[in-house]
């Protein structure tokens, strides 16, 4: 009895013991498993549909993205518009296990070619300041692209254009934007 005449409680002792398992799961047992079971639902939709994560693997998109670092694709980018040039995104090649990040440079309806490392559409050079000239680079033709074709590419034009994995890639091959 306190002086007050009031009965006080102490708090349960487990035998003396520290209860190890307390700041892990608080008071509440219930609420943390309940809270923990609602982050790793979330954890799952968002990295499997909406936010995909990709390691770059190579040196083609080098300066920008470097080898071995991860990055983002954010799937609903194009949902209510359509790619643009400049965008980096993640493309399928092969299949939906394996993604590349590439820039997109041409866009559907537009004629394509490469002359002495400098990308031409529709006749004019293109501004990438992302990227060095590299003059070995060269097309044999010009390309004029169907309604939901892009030319996608990557970043390092001092490789030589065989070492790159790009070309013309069909709408549904690209995944998402870059987020980062």
């Amino acid at each position: 009895m306190s002086e007050f005449g009031e009965h006080t409680k102490e708090p349960p002792q487990a035998a003396g013991r520290f209860q190890w398992w307390r700041p892990l799961i608080g008071r509440n047992p219930k609420a943390t498993f309940i809270r923990s079971l609602v982050l790793v639902l979330v954890c799952f939709v968002v990295f499997r549909f909406v936010a995909l994560p990709v390691r770059v693997r190579g040196v083609s998109m080098e300066p920008t993205y470097r080898n071995g670092k991860v990055n983002l694709i954010n799937r609903l980018a194009y949902l209510g518009s359509e790619p643009r040039r400049g965008d980096v995104v993640g493309v399928t090649f092969t299949g939906e296990s394996i993604q590349l990040l590439k820039r997109i440079i041409a866009l559907p309806g537009e004629t394509f070619a490469m002359r002495r490392g400098v990308t031409m559409i529709d006749g004019q050079a293109l501004d990438e300041p992302y990227t060095v000239v590299n003059e070995s680079w060269t097309t044999r033709t010009e390309r004029t692209l169907g309604p939901f074709e892009y030319v996608v590419i990557g970043d390092n034009r001092s490789m030589g254009m065989r070492l790159h994995i790009s070309g013309v890639v069909d709408r549904s091959r690209i995944v998402g934007k870059a987020v980062f």
